[in-house]
């Protein structure tokens, strides 16, 4: 084995993530859905050469580009608070393919009560997936609680999506169209929540500048988990506004009168589009290191803090998921 390059610290961001375009090039660089092809033994070798670079040895002929891609592979697959890989449907780096098929189905079979029931079922499913995958770890939850949440989150997305869908019969077609994406939000306010209950409920683990445990805060658990609806909101949003006007104008068009089987697969493909974009800006509206005022913190906590560290911590910080 030979040793790390001098200087070089392979957990140290490669762009600054105090900035939006610093976060939007990491979640870039890791969201990329050419990784969920990579095999499952060289995800392995990737865990294996980042935690020996993290030990200072590394084996002799690796150049700085292999431990960064190396690295590159290691987070799209495995949780940064764990360190266990993540299973397949969770990552986000899926959610570009899986999220281009359902979405564009959601949106073309938006007429009927039962397509509009089995496509929010399919996408809520997806979204238990992601959402329990991308927790914050340091919180367990059970199967009950899992189960619960997943009951309520697809209820409220049937409800939403069965109710508008009836409401708007007589409205212009457009709106209609736009029924998923209501679903959808409605659901996420929901689903994230429910499903990381055990972080609101107990809330998660807090640190120092230098990564050193002050104890479990439920307001930060707040912060970060609204922080995650937002994002994952915002993530559908444009694909799921936009692609609706545009396939609205285009229908009127003859050419595609007569190709009417090809619209589901077509609206496939652009929200593919919409998402390749769209899954790493989301993520990176918000610091994956969130941090949170030492005044705002629960006031048992904030006195335990001061009376250990004096005036020396005014931040938090802590892994708000994804």
């Amino acid at each position: 084995m030979s040793t790390v390059p001098l200087g070089f610290n392979i957990d140290a961001p490669r762009w600054d993530q105090s900035t939006f375009v610093g976060r939007l090039k990491h979640f870039l660089n890791i969201t990329d859905p050419r990784t969920v092809l990579v095999p499952e033994e060289e995800l392995d070798r990737a865990k294996a050469l980042v935690e020996g670079c993290r030990a200072g040895l590394v084996p002799p002929g690796s150049s700085q580009e292999q431990l960064l891609y190396a690295k590159k592979l290691y987070d799209s697959a495995f949780h940064p608070d764990s360190g266990e890989k993540m299973n397949l449907i969770g990552r986000m780096s899926f959610q570009v393919p899986g999220g281009m098929a359902i979405t564009g189905f959601m949106l073309q079979f938006y007429r009927t009560v039962p397509a509009v029931v089995f496509w929010q079922w399919v996408n809520q499913s997806f979204n238990a997936f992601v959402n329990y995958t991308n927790r914050n770890a340091a919180s367990p939850i059970s199967l009950r609680q899992i189960g619960v949440a997943y009951v309520t989150a697809t209820g409220a997305a049937l409800a939403t999506a069965v109710g508008l869908n009836l409401y708007t019969k007589r409205a212009p077609p457009l709106l209609a169209r736009w029924v998923p994406f209501a679903a959808v939000a409605a659901a996420n306010c929901i689903n994230i929540p429910m499903m990381r209950q055990q972080e609101i409920i107990n809330g998660i683990t807090v640190t120092d500048g230098d990564n050193n445990e002050l104890g479990r805060s439920r307001r930060a658990a707040v912060k970060g988990i609204a922080q995650v609806v937002v994002s994952r909101i915002t993530m559908a949003a444009p694909g799921m506004i936009i692609l609706p006007i545009i396939m609205e104008r285009l229908e009127k068009f003859t050419f595609m009168q007569r190709i009417r089987v090809l619209h589901g697969p077509l609206q496939v493909l652009l929200c593919g589009g919409f998402l390749l974009f769209m899954v790493p800006a989301a993520c990176a509206l918000f610091p994956q290191r969130c941090s949170l005022a030492l005044a705002d913190l629960e006031l048992e906590l904030r006195d335990s803090i001061v009376a250990k560290h004096g005036d020396k911590v005014p931040y938090v910080y802590f892994n708000k998921g994804l």
